[in-house]
């Protein structure tokens, strides 16, 4: 089991974007797709407060529930880029 934890919609272009970055960053992640209809996430929903995609979870960091594919990203090259 990883650390992290990306809760995803397969097709989704913003998922794709963390996907991305978590593949050029070469890191391990368990991926949790779900359910196509919003009222139906409702793991997604407790972790985050909302329900939409794509959501990170970061245990060795403390990140509970991390929306936003743009502040994802970020949030993985400062936290796991070159850097680090």
């Amino acid at each position: 089991m990883s650390n992290l934890t990306l809760y995803e919609l397969p097709g989704c272009p913003y998922c794709d974007k963390v996907k991305n970055k978590l593949s050029d960053l070469d890191l391990e992640y368990d991926s949790v797709e779900v359910p196509r209809a919003h009222p139906e996430r409702t793991e997604v929903k407790e972790i985050s407060g909302q329900t939409g995609v794509p959501v990170l979870v970061d245990e060795k960091h403390d990140i509970e529930g991390m929306p936003e594919s743009s502040d994802i990203v970020e949030y993985l090259d400062e936290t796991y880029g070159s850097a680090s």
